[in-house]
């Protein structure tokens, strides 16, 4: 009898297959099946990209989150962080933004980190989107000091999940399905 994590690998390839086209899916399955030691190590600055294969070094810039909070890599430091790249007019983050406020709103005593970042144009209308949600996850507008530094990979809703080695556990784009998100806390 195989492993459930082992099957719930393979349906997430599967769906990445059907929803997301063969090419960000045949990178994905790619840098599954190689071997750590045989995969390029893709750079954190390739904007339009792929989103940053598993492995991937990903250091935090200092930001300065909607409620004025500062979020600085310290503040990740030994914890697992979900980076989440969202916009208001964006109907699939529409979908899976309720999704990751739940996974916050569980895990963020169990030591999940959460960084939302979003793409809008104006700060005014994420923070009014977030609110008439009531959506909590920690965000702030991708400024262009912060596309440099976590340069936004190809697609949206982008979700990277960052271990406490500060390496890629995870990384997705596209919106994911509600069990993908709960699995999210098995990097906990």
């Amino acid at each position: 009898m195989q492993e459930p994590h082992d099957e719930n690998s393979r349906r997430r390839t599967r769906r990445r297959l059907l929803t997301q086209g063969a090419g960000l899916a045949g990178w994905t399955a790619a840098a599954v099946a190689a071997p750590a030691w045989a995969q390029q190590s893709p750079s954190v600055g390739d904007p339009g990209g792929p989103p940053p294969a598993p492995g991937t070094r990903l250091d935090l810039p200092e930001v300065t989150l909607f409620d004025g909070r500062r979020f600085t890599q310290a503040d990740a430091g030994g914890q697992v962080l979900v980076l989440y790249w969202w916009a208001s007019w964006c109907p699939f983050c529409a979908v899976q933004s309720p999704l990751m406020e739940k996974l916050w709103l569980a895990e963020r005593r169990r030591g999940l980190r959460f960084l939302g970042l979003s793409i809008d144009r104006q700060a005014e209308d994420a923070v009014a989107y977030l609110a008439k949600r009531g959506y909590t996850f920690p965000s702030t507008l991708v400024t262009p000091a912060i596309a440099r530094a976590l340069p936004k990979p190809k697609g949206l809703p982008v979700t990277v999940v960052r271990g406490r080695d500060g390496r890629v556990l995870m990384g997705e784009a596209g919106q994911l399905f509600p069990e993908d998100v709960e699995q999210i806390a098995d990097f906990l």
